[in-house]
């Protein structure tokens, strides 16, 4: 089955940025005191042009799957549709163990934990909204980039195997003294004795389908380690690390057009088990295409397409971690 196609325009780090896998202190944003944004160095843009394949008609061995790709959309309304997205306890109450249901479900991973979440409009960011017992509402992300890195990606395990701390979701929500992730089940994945993986569980949230700042996803196989730039997260008690992508002409750019509250997008951000991961970043020859992949880049991106006056566009993208048996 034919797939259409657009073209959106993406934001790559320059050229002219070193390449790096490993914490370098040159790219970095800082956080405030409840995870918001509060400034960013060393980031210099260039804006490129992609075709964007429209992945909702492909079918069979041309479906892009979480596993193989990096992302996979799957039916599923919401358990409660009244949920209040916009209070902090409830969604990480009533809809964080839905979360790692679905992701449980579609992995087979013995053990999943939803542990953070992003509310994202570019009206909500602009009007600083709030969530009741929570952050501000972020922008929509307009820089290709993925949320974890070689280090950043076990350091975020090991930490969810100890009790919460500084600006983590979940500080309020545990007993004191409690992790979220038993010591015992993460122990093996630290150790490199068994698989992990980060999962975004993405959804619309508005009551119209997306329209404005679509979500595009990059193939994870279609990626090199010469891609990549680490970006350095400066929270108040801890540095996190996202990678930030240099263009690539084999980006495979996929996007799902129009999605509603009753889909959910998973997107990989690290995968233990893959080529990245296990070879600590050097690429070998000859990859084995039908292995996982590492993670999938992904941006929100201008669709020419979008009508002036569509609906504003707002998301929540939940974040697991899957340990397998």
């Amino acid at each position: 089955m034919t797939s259409a196609t657009t073209e959106g325009r993406f934001n790559y780090l320059a050229a002219s940025v070193a390449s790096s896998l490993y914490r370098n202190g040159a790219v970095l944003s800082r956080r405030d005191a409840d995870g918001s944004d509060a400034g960013i160095e060393g980031v210099v843009l260039d804006e490129h042009t992609m075709t964007i394949r429209d992945a909702r008609p492909l079918t069979g061995a041309a479906r892009r799957t979480c596993e193989h790709h990096g992302f996979e959309l799957v039916a599923r309304p919401l358990r409660r549709a009244d949920l209040d997205f916009f209070h902090h306890r409830e969604v990480a109450e009533e809809y964080y163990p839905d979360c790692a249901r679905l992701v449980q479900e579609t992995t087979d991973a013995a053990h999943v934990f939803a542990f953070d979440h992003n509310i994202r409009s570019a009206s909500g960011k602009e009007s600083q909204r709030r969530i009741e017992g929570g952050q501000q509402v972020q922008g929509p992300a307009h820089v290709v980039h993925g949320d974890y890195t070689l280090r950043s990606a076990p350091e975020r395990l090991q930490q969810l195997a100890k009790p919460p701390s500084g600006n983590d979701t979940l500080r309020a929500l545990l007993p004191p003294g409690v992790s979220l992730v038993d010591p015992e089940v993460a122990g093996p994945a630290l150790a490199g004795d068994a698989r992990f993986a980060i999962i975004n569980v993405w959804r619309n949230i508005a009551h119209e389908p997306v329209a404005t700042h679509p979500l595009a996803l990059c193939d994870g196989q279609s990626v090199v380690p010469e891609d990549l730039v680490v970006f350095e997260i400066h929270y108040q008690d801890r540095i996190g690390e996202n990678y930030f992508a240099k263009h690539g002409a084999r980006h495979a750019w996929y996007t799902y057009p129009g999605m509603t509250r009753d889909e959910a997008l998973l997107i990989k951000q690290w995968d233990s088990a893959g080529p990245l991961a296990a070879s600590r970043g050097q690429r070998a020859d000859g990859d084995d295409l039908a292995a996982p992949c590492t993670f999938s880049f992904h941006s929100a991106f201008e669709d020419p397409a979008t009508a002036p006056d569509a609906p504003e566009r707002w998301s929540i993208e939940v974040r697991c971690i899957a340990v397998y048996a």
